[in-house]
């Protein structure tokens, strides 16, 4: 009876595993003849350490098999879970300006330090100097044997940061036979946009026409060998990986060779130009007068200066679209049964990445008010007679300027990062007993990297090199001045002086001490003959992280960074103790508790927990139920960065010319509000724009943070209601409280502005011109802190049916998330703050269709297969003002993508596989420049670079 029992779980489980219900780690189940007992392999579920028989979890796990890991085409990770629809796009290779060189998982949107990542149930540690979330560059595709996506708090298994859920990388640490995978990937797009290429051509932009061609290719080698010796007793799995992406540049494509301004209708461009932009007030009485001023560049065609008519530089082409990145790996994982009650293993992996993020030509950037006389000798005749009549002086008065000079002489600028991780997990396990068994490791992992940022100008040698008052260039020593009064006048040999290089550098190490037991008690409830599992364990964790910056970093010397890029030290210890509870009420009926107390080194105790519950009716449903408490405590940077001066992307509604004749150069808001927001009555309509829409603001940590805490609710039914179908669907709620982050640069700018609230206010300094973006005098105070909510709802829904036809067989199977809510309270319990992100996108929410989803169909016959896959993304509103061209089509409309692969196995050694992604090369979305996050779209989460072509051979032995 027991094992009928038993027998029909297991069966319920295979079934549903193709609708993304438990996923598990042992890939067979044995029955073997022992003593004239059947005895049925113990299994492990991605959600809980407790090794059962008949135990599925109560929360919903998705599951993204090897196969169509292989069938994708995609060699780094990032990519491969980006097609999920529940993983909304975070750190990738198409993010240049700011990158970090890593790769990360968000899961929901809620972040990637809200998703823990974990390697065959062990977790990551951090990726990087500039990361504190993991990074899956150092897992190698080619050796993952499935990805578990599980939904819902996971605290009280696995610990902190498993607040949206928990992704699992299961690796095939049982492979067996030799493995070598040679292939090889680039993209290809037709350049016909119209409409892009006619903002262009109103700007006499130059761009690229018809057939790319193959570009932005991709070569992979990857090498495993497995086996077991001394006899079956041990088992060995080593891997080598070699990845390399060639890089590709904005200007490959049409719609991306002119950044978009901020209502996406124009070609908007930079301010800091390569014929300088000066903004110049005069100097009445030894005081600056901001109520008069001059903003233009030098007269193209004679001397003296132009006001501004609309001239700005095209920074797009020369900005990556895709990084360039090259990448090894390798790694082992041995295990060895010296008896059943005594069997170490080891899991040893090394990565090293090198990426570099091309950004365009570094400036001035209007960085600082420079004091001039009219003496100076780099001004002409003609300028100066120009100044004096504007601002009815003479030439013993002075005037002050701040300079828009782009560094085209002196080349792109290079973010150059290389990252080096390793992890070594060591341990044993073993049987105590029949029904108990042990796990004890060691697991120490660390990253090195470096931040080498190349070819940008050092801010403390524009001063003397362009005369100004208090300054000194002594040419006779060899300083040369910048010639930014005369036209062509700035040479590469003065752009030379003025270069400058950043250097970070930084260790970041984790070390876990564990030990759990786990098994069966050999009692159970009157109801049941299944017995009570459990698992009881301690953790210990050190996290140490060390960034160090040079002085041209720390100073903030580089005009391209927005402000100094302070050292930051941290570490963090928690000790863990924890314990699971799997309780069979009925045979159908089981109840699942799990508990743990931590207690952190900066921020003391918590205790968070779950249960949940899971009925099988007729073998053919399952019902299920789990809710948890979670916490995030927070990371080293959100406790101890330092705070400085960077950027962030937006629109400042004060600024513009309120008699303007396009209603989209005009302020957003009157006088008497922007008097709100420090803007005084002389200083409304002249504050300008900035071109690139990036505006100062005051960020860094908080050493007084505490943990965030929060509640998730899962509800779900899974069913195979006859042979060949089943399909899951699964409802997920997750409220957070005292959420670390901040209010919002802009968010703090237009509620102050309509409400008048000291709260927001107060963080506002306006610069004496009353600018947020000139020079570094204005900016919005935008610290983290434990201020805000959010209250995430949605629905999971897959389904799989196979069909058995005439010597093949034919697969289908869908996976979508329908997004109820995704409510963001930047301040908790000020409902009229609150904003929900779900089916909108603006400079708050990230793209977030309501609906999502890919839907697969695949053929198989002997020893080939075809497949076909539609990802379709919904039409997503837009809620803000800034962007016209989104507000006049109505959103972004929906988007469907279709990819077509195949693979053949030309015999048992050799197998091809190729395929193309986006066969109908469909463009993504253009966005403003408020909104984008790379090249005037949503990089990284719609097909940004056309068809994706991918091949590969296979020789396994």
């Amino acid at each position: 009876m027991l094992n009928n029992k038993i027998s029909k779980a297991v069966r319920l489980a295979i079934a549903f595993g193709a609708a993304s219900t438990a996923a598990f780690s042992a890939s067979s189940f044995a029955a073997e003849e022992n003593d004239g007992v059947e005895k049925v392999e113990r299994i492990q579920v991605t959600g809980s350490r407790i090794k059962r028989t008949d135990l599925e979890t109560s929360s919903p796990v998705t599951v993204m098999t090897a196969e169509e890991i292989k069938l994708s085409g995609f060699t780094r990770v990032e990519d491969i879970l980006n097609q999920l629809p529940q993983i909304e796009a975070a750190e990738s290779s198409f993010l240049a300006n700011g990158a970090t060189g890593t790769a990360t998982v968000d899961l929901r949107g809620l972040g990637s330090n809200r998703t823990l990542v974990l390697i065959n149930g062990r977790r990551m540690q951090a990726g990087s100097i500039t990361s504190q979330v993991a990074d899956i560059n150092q897992i190698p595709s080619s050796l993952i044997k499935r990805v578990d996506v599980l939904t819902g708090g996971a605290a009280a298994v696995y610990g902190a940061d498993a607040v949206a859920g928990v992704v699992n990388f299961v690796m095939d640490d049982q492979f067996e036979g030799v493995s070598l995978n040679v292939g090889t990937s680039g993209y290809q797009h037709n350049n016909d946009n119209k409409y892009i290429q006619g903002l262009m051509d109103e700007k006499d932009f130059e761009y690229d026409t018809g057939s790319t061609g193959i570009d932005g290719k991709s070569y992979s080698i990857d090498f495993t060998v497995g086996g077991g010796f001394d006899g079956s007793k041990g088992h060995a799995v080593g891997y080598v990986t070699y990845n390399r992406q060639t890089e590709l540049l904005q200007g490959s494509r049409d719609y991306s060779s002119c950044a978009l301004d901020g209502a996406g209708q124009s070609c908007g461009g930079s301010g800091t130009t390569p014929n300088p932009f000066f903004d110049i007030y005069p100097v009445v009485d030894g005081e600056v007068d901001y109520k008069q001023n001059f903003y233009g560049y030098l007269e193209p065609n004679g001397s003296g200066f132009r006001e501004d008519d609309g001239y700005r530089y095209n920074f797009a082409p020369v900005n990556h679209f895709l990084r360039p990145n090259e990448r090894f790996t390798l790694g082992t994982f041995i295990d060895y049964e010296i008896n059943e009650t005594f069997r170490p293993y080891l899991e040893f992996s090394f990565m090293h990445n090198r990426t570099a993020g091309q950004i365009a030509e570094s400036g001035t950037f209007y960085n600082e008010e420079f004091l001039f006389d009219y003496n100076n000798p780099l001004l002409s005749d003609a300028q100066k007679q120009q100044l004096q009549g504007l601002f009815n002086q003479d030439g013993t008065d002075q005037f002050v300027a701040y300079i828009g000079k782009r560094n085209v002489e002196g080349g792109p600028r290079s973010d150059n990062l290389e990252h080096s991780s390793y992890r070594i997990l060591t341990g044993m396990e073993g049987e105590l007993s029949d029904n108990w068994s042990y796990d004890v490791s060691y697991n120490y992992s660390a990253t090195t990297s470096s931040s080498v940022y190349k070819n940008d100008l050092l801010a403390p040698k524009i001063g003397p090199r362009v005369g100004a008052v208090g300054t000194e260039c002594d040419e006779a020593d060899g300083c040369l001045y910048y010639n930014v009064f005369e036209l062509g006048g700035v040479t590469p040999e003065q752009a030379a002086q003025l270069a400058g290089v950043g250097i970070q550098t930084g260790l970041v190490t984790q070390i876990i001490y564990s030990g759990y037991i786990s098994g069966e008690f050999d009692w159970s409830l009157p109801t049941t003959s299944l017995p009570v599992g459990a698992v009881f364990g301690v953790e210990r964790r050190e996290q140490d992280y060390e960034r160090e910056s040079d002085t041209v970093y720390a100073e903030g010397q580089l005009l391209g960074q927005g402000g100094p890029s302070l050292s930051l030290y941290g570490a963090i210890d928690v000790n863990e103790v924890y314990g699971e509870l799997q309780i069979p009420v009925l045979d159908n009926l089981n109840v699942s508790t799990a508990a743990r107390w931590s207690d952190y080194s900066t921020t003391g105790s918590d205790t968070t927990y779950s249960i949940g519950v899971d009925y099988t009716l007729a073998d053919k449903y399952k019902f299920r139920t789990s809710f948890a408490k979670v916490v995030r405590a927070p990371n080293v940077g959100e406790l101890f960065a330092a705070q400085s001066l960077g950027l962030w992307s937006g629109a400042d509604g004060c600024a513009g010319d309120p008699n303007a004749a396009d209603p989209a150069d005009r302020p957003t808001y009157s006088a008497s509000q922007c008097a709100n927001a420090g803007v005084s009555a002389d200083q409304y309509g002249s504050i300008g724009e900035s071109p690139a829409g990036q505006y100062n603001q005051l960020a860094g940590g908080n050493p007084a943070l505490q943990p965030e805490e929060g509640e998730t609710l899962t509800i779900g039914l899974v069913a195979s209601p006859f042979d060949n179908f089943n399909f899951s669907v699964d409802y997920f709620k997750i409220e957070i409280e005292k959420v670390i982050g901040t209010v919002g640069a802009e968010r703090i700018l237009n509620n102050c502005a309509e409400t008048g609230d000291e709260f927001f206010c107060n963080n506002i300094t306006r610069s004496p011109s009353g600018s947020l973006w000139l020079g570094q005098e204005g900016f919005v105070t935008n610290l983290s802190d434990n201020i805000g909510g959010r209250t995430w709802e949605g629905i999971d829904a897959t389904a799989a049916y196979s069909m058995d036809l005439e010597n093949a067989s034919l697969k289908f199977d869908i996976n979508g998330y329908y997004s109820m809510k995704k409510e963001v309270e930047p301040i908790l319990g000020d409902s009229t703050l609150a904003y929900d992100c779900s089916g909108n996108i603006n400079t708050d929410c990230f793209a977030s269709p309501k609906w999502r989803h890919t839907a697969n169909v695949n053929y198989i016959r002997d020893d080939w297969r075809v497949g076909a896959k539609w990802r379709y993304y919904g039409g997503i509103d837009y809620d803000g003002s800034a962007d016209v061209s989104l507000i006049e089509n109505g959103g972004i409309g929906s988007y469907s993508f279709i990819d077509l692969s195949g693979s053949y196995s030309i015999n048992e050694h050799v197998t091809l596989t190729g395929g193309m992604n986006n066969i109908f090369d469909k463009e993504p979305p253009m966005v403003g420049n408020t909104i984008a996050s790379n090249a005037n779209t949503v990089a990284g989460f719609y097909d940004t670079l056309g068809r994706f072509i991918h091949m590969s051979v296979n020789l396994k032995f």
